[in-house]
């Protein structure tokens, strides 16, 4: 399986329906890239711990999207649905970071 994540912090000036154009851009890109097997998203949440301290940047929101493959990480990226998802999601963020990751049920053991 293959998770592509990302993080970001939306700009503080953006608008109501520059958001909404956002998240429409995302439920399409979920309806119709038959690639996307399973997805996630959530807002930061703080709880005092002291590792909260150390980030640099607040990502205040993140996605997961998983695909069984490299191939439909591909396919994914190819799509003219996140076609229009990227050129909102890159006018939309003040700060982002985007992996793509390999990933295996078990222990850090079995990807060390």
């Amino acid at each position: 399986m293959v998770s592509h994540v990302v993080l970001f912090k939306p700009k503080p000036y953006l608008a109501a329906d520059q958001r909404g154009a956002l998240v429409a851009s995302f439920s399409r890109a979920l309806r119709e890239i038959p690639s996307i097997r399973h997805s996630r998203v959530g807002r930061r949440v703080t709880h005092g711990r002291g590792y909260e301290q150390l980030m640099h940047v607040d990502y205040e929101y993140m996605a997961v999207l998983e695909f069984d493959d490299i191939d439909g990480l591909k396919a994914y990226l190819e799509h003219p649905a996140h076609a229009e998802l990227a050129e909102r999601f890159f006018t939309a963020f003040e700060a982002a970071l985007m992996y793509d990751f390999e990933v295996i049920d078990g222990g850090l053991a079995a990807v060390m």
